[in-house]
């Protein structure tokens, strides 16, 4: 049913899995997952919409451009300019999108910078980086330290996980990720381009990412399609209060929201109970 390609959009090429369908929508993966982190829930859609699942630039085996002093080209803009190209690429102009952890940084940002794209919204577990940054506290920081470690440019975090891949990361066995997804993941993780590229992601997040943010904020930007916030129920997405209050002055038509019974990856824990709630909201309920 899926076919996986290596699109070229210019400045970078995308590593895609795609098929299925029926509506179109774009599943994003998070950190330090790759496309392949949506193979139960991407099965189970297949049936009913069309399916797009790339890596995002500078992850898996997508490329990244070379670096920018602000590093813009990893900003949450320049994944959300890369996500319509490519399905412009693959013939739809307009599509759903849903992203989890680092992906719902860039599935926002596609929804707010490209609202004639974007049909419905889904984000999992993931919060506007401004409303993270500005709740910083003792307690945030001490929870969430890889967001300053990895974001570090007098000593690059590359340094240290390069180092030893097999020690930084921690990830399921092959059993519970498929023997497929789990050596994808894991050539990704031991490749030193793979990580710097996601350190230029969280570089991006603490600088440039926030001032888009604050600058839709000031304009008084929002989300202009349905968005529905999925959030762990053994996660911390709620470590600055009610997520879903957080992000409802970003959506202009409110928030649905449903608790997933699992920990931080949803797609991989319950591809079940994530495949019934984007189903349902997909498809216009």
């Amino acid at each position: 049913m899926f076919q996986l390609e290596h699109i070229d959009l210019g400045d970078v090429t995308l590593r895609v899995r795609h098929g299925g369908t029926g509506t179109p929508v774009v599943l994003l993966h998070g950190h330090p997952r790759t496309h392949t982190t949506w193979h139960a829930v991407a099965n189970r859609l297949g049936g009913e919409f069309f399916v797009v699942t790339p890596d995002l630039r500078g992850y898996g085996r997508s490329t990244l451009p070379p670096d920018r002093p602000d590093h813009g080209q990893s900003s949450k803009r320049a994944m959300a300019g890369d996500v319509v190209r490519l399905m412009n690429v693959l013939g739809h102009d307009r599509f759903a999108v849903v992203g989890h952890d680092r992906g719902a940084l860039v599935a926002f940002r596609t929804a707010m910078d490209h609202p004639d794209a974007v049909t419905r919204l889904v984000v999992m577990d993931g919060l506007p980086m401004v409303e993270h940054l500005e709740r910083t506290d003792a307690t945030f920081a001490s929870a969430w330290w890889h967001w300053w470690f990895l974001g570090q440019t007098e000593k690059p975090a590359e340094r240290v996980i390069c180092a030893d891949p097999d020690a930084w990361y921690r990830t399921p066995g092959p059993a519970e990720l498929g023997e497929e997804s789990h050596a994808d993941l894991w050539r990704a993780l031991r490749d030193p381009a793979v990580v710097h590229g996601m350190c230029e992601d969280y570089r991006a997040g603490l600088g440039i990412d926030r001032r888009h943010d604050e600058a839709d904020r000031a304009a008084g930007r929002r989300v202009a399609c349905p968005m529905m916030l999925l959030q762990s129920a053994h996660d911390d997405i709620d470590i600055h209060g009610d997520p879903v209050e957080i992000w409802r002055p970003w959506a202009a038509r409110g928030v649905e929201h449903r608790l997933i019974n699992s920990g931080h990856h949803q797609a991989e824990e319950a591809p079940e109970e994530v495949s019934a709630a984007l189903r349902w909201f997909l498809s216009g309920n």
